[in-house]
């Protein structure tokens, strides 16, 4: 087989992982709370980034392990809020809005680093937030909008802003280093989290790890984190950049199929038009409006 057959392969297999994952933790959410989730997730996550990047580990500086922690912030409010979101959406939508943050990258870009904003990425951003309000917003209108997408629509700007400073970062760190700090630290910010969210009335903690739950952790944490993101850095180096951008927008659709079969969902015909409309505001802006697709961090999915 030629070795880029083998790396389209490879991705689209990260993209059905990284898919299901958004099925596994709605789930997982059914016998934990959110914090608890998040927090046994990326724990887990960082051991085995630990055993991964260890090389790399004993050489960061103090400015590689600064850098790893802002990311880190930052993933955590993504994570956060999308977790959260999980809870009273579907994984389909939480899916689908989601991945409307990469059609956001090319936009916080130009704001952030005053770059051009090409015409291209404005009728990928318009095609997805099309796309979105026929998704998400019911008949009644805005006025009765799901809390979940709300929270999910949140995660996708931030994971967005994420994908702006991972960017920015990365040339000028170890990228083991980075995909490190910044797992631990949102590990780190989500145990902390745990007795403030109960203390704060969000949530009250609690953990029952059933087969659901571990199933979702170890898949989210050593095959949708650990393994895909390594099977991620070799697999771009041996395949396009317009077949990575293809593949990697796939991610919602596996999640929108293997949400029918485990959960029985089924988006109404204008969500799936709003679906179809996101989707290909994520082509136009990977494929054509500049948006990174790179190997410096964990894929942001479920």
């Amino acid at each position: 087989m030629p070795t880029r057959l083998k790396a389209d392969l490879a991705l689209a297999t990260c993209a059905l992982v990284w898919g299901a994952t958004f099925v596994l933790v709605k789930n997982a959410l059914a016998d934990s709370s959110v914090f608890a989730f998040l927090a046994v997730r990326f724990i887990l996550a960082a051991i085995v980034m630990a055993a991964i990047f260890w090389r790399s580990l004993a050489r960061a500086n103090a400015a590689d392990i600064r850098a790893g922690i802002f990311l880190g912030l930052v993933m955590f409010g993504g994570y956060a809020f999308q977790t959260l979101g999980l809870l009273t959406t579907t994984p389909s939508k939480a899916a689908f809005i989601t991945g409307s943050s990469v059609v956001l990258v090319p936009i916080f870009h130009g704001i952030f680093w005053k770059s051009k904003i090409g015409v291209m990425v404005w009728i990928g951003a318009l095609a997805a937030l099309a796309g979105l309000y026929f998704l998400t917003v019911p008949r009644e209108g805005l006025g009765r909008l799901n809390g979940g997408d709300l929270l999910v629509g949140c995660c996708a700007i931030v994971f967005a802003i994420h994908i702006v400073c991972v960017g920015h970062f990365s040339p000028k760190h170890s990228v083991g280093a980075l995909t490190f700090f910044q797992i631990a630290t949102t590990a780190g910010l989500a145990l902390a989290a745990i007795p403030m969210a109960s203390v704060g009335h969000l949530e009250v903690a609690h953990f029952h790890p059933n087969e659901a739950v571990v199933i979702a952790i170890v898949v989210t944490a050593v095959f949708a984190t650990a393994l895909a993101f390594s099977i991620q850095i070799w697999a771009q180096q041996h395949t396009s950049p317009s077949h990575v951008a293809i593949l990697f927008s796939l991610e919602p659709v596996f999640a929108g199929v293997t949400s029918y079969i485990w959960l029985d969902e089924r988006l109404s015909g204008k969500a799936l038009g709003g679906a179809l409309l996101i989707l290909a505001g994520i082509l136009v802006a990977e494929m054509k409006g500049g948006a990174p697709v790179a190997a410096e961090s964990p894929n942001p999915g479920g």
